[in-house]
């Protein structure tokens, strides 16, 4: 069984949730305190082994790659200044051993169609899917725990889970399980964004998902649906037949930095952890 050392960072959106912020920044690089979204999300997919991270950007997403690059002139000056640990932290922003690849959504044609941009990259391996707007706290990476549960299965895939209030399963892709007892259940049906009276269950998936490469053929041949978008979750549930698909309630706390209150839940909280008083 191949491992999973690839992750795709979907980040072509828009952020209209944030303007005027976003009008000329990439909401990705909004920040928590002192650290862009993108960054925390870097940083989890690193701890959890990845050392391939697969950009799938779109035009003023120009940011992000400046971000991760290399800044000569910024490190000389600290160097210069003897300002060593801002130099250690600039260093700190990528990763060693990690690989920055970026490729370009001609159009914003749904998550699905962004996965999909990234199978020249991804080729036949297994894959991570990790979308900026959700930060997860936690003391195991929540991408690592996904890659655990898939090992521990002999494959298949695994999408982070969690319960929502029945009114809000019209915002999230929705899971029903054979059985609802453990930690971690197997998928037999998966809906995008549907009414409360016809969701399978109230159990949401977040941006975490690990894939087997087989999703990308199903992405060929899915339709465009919510929103007319090709959406990756009908593409999960054309392989549910074929692919062993597992639901996991992660172990951690998720702020939905795509709104304005859980982005400003995510900064206090990791405010208080820095030590900020309020």
């Amino acid at each position: 069984m191949k491992p999973v050392r690839k992750v795709v960072f979907p980040v072509a959106g828009l952020g209209t949730r944030f303007l005027p912020a976003t009008k000329a920044m990439p909401k990705e690089m909004l920040p928590v305190v002192d650290k862009p979204l993108i960054q925390y999300a870097v940083e989890e997919a690193a701890a959890a082994g990845v050392t391939d991270m697969i950009f799938i950007t779109g035009r003023y997403k120009r940011a992000i790659e400046d971000h991760f690059d290399k800044s000569p002139e910024l490190e000389a000056d600290l160097l210069h200044k003897e300002k060593m640990e801002l130099l250690d932290l600039v260093h700190s922003i990528t990763p060693r051993g990690v690989n920055f690849i970026y490729i370009r959504q001609p159009e914003p044609l749904g998550l699905g169609h962004a996965v999909m941009c990234a199978q020249p990259v991804v080729g036949d391996e297994p894959f991570g899917v990790i979308l900026a707007d959700d930060l997860i706290y936690s003391q195991q990476p929540a991408m690592g725990q996904l890659i655990e549960v898939r090992e521990k299965a002999g494959g298949g895939n695994v999408l982070a889970v969690q319960n929502v209030a029945p009114l809000e399963t019209k915002k999230y892709g929705i899971v029903g399980v054979k059985e609802d007892l453990g930690t971690t259940s197997l998928v037999n049906a998966i809906v995008e964004k549907p009414d409360p009276q016809d969701a399978p269950s109230t159990m949401a998936v977040i941006g975490r998902y690990v894939l087997e490469p087989e999703v990308f053929e199903a992405l060929r041949h899915v339709q465009r649906g919510v929103g007319g978008e090709i959406q990756l979750t009908d593409a999960i549930s054309a392989c549910l037949t074929t692919t062993p698909t597992y639901a996991h309630r992660f172990d951690g706390i998720r702020f939905d930095c795509g709104n304005k209150q859980g982005f400003l839940s995510a900064t206090a909280h990791y405010a208080r952890l820095a030590g900020y008083e309020f």
